[in-house]
């Protein structure tokens, strides 16, 4: 159980950071180019938080745990890559197919980030929980 939690917490630690540089300032101006209209005038950081901790208990499931319990930072790589890109896959079509404004541009580009960025943290989270637990 310790060895989850440590997972846990490094995981969100790395998804957070790394999607808060990509939000925050890599992409910032591709959004608002592409579908400002349909964003908000003020982030809401409880959903986002909510998001966070969800997402992560899911990347843990599917991917961190097997990968720690299989020794395995390439499986955690893998199989956060495809949790990643099954869950944007469903955000960005969904959205395409029920959003006026959302380009095919956009899902795409999310889609792609959404797959490297759960691939790298459950990768990460991975490979910390290995280091810090032996």
């Amino acid at each position: 159980m310790t060895k989850l939690i440590i997972a846990y917490i490094a995981t969100v630690i790395v998804f957070f950071a790394i999607d808060f540089v990509w939000l925050g300032t890599v992409a910032k101006d591709f959004y608002q180019g592409q579908i400002g209209p349909l964003l908000l005038d003020e982030f809401n950081v409880t959903v986002a938080v909510v998001f966070y901790l969800v997402y992560i208990i899911g990347l843990i499931f599917f991917a961190v745990n097997p990968a720690l319990e299989a020794g395995s930072v390439g499986k955690a790589a893998l199989y956060g890559a495809l949790f990643g890109f099954f869950c944007y896959a469903t955000y960005d079509f969904t959205n395409l197919a029920t959003l006026k404004g959302y380009t095919t541009t956009v899902a795409l580009v999310d889609l792609a980030w959404g797959t490297f960025l759960t691939g790298t943290s459950a990768f990460l989270g991975t490979w910390i929980t290995m280091k810090i637990t032996g």
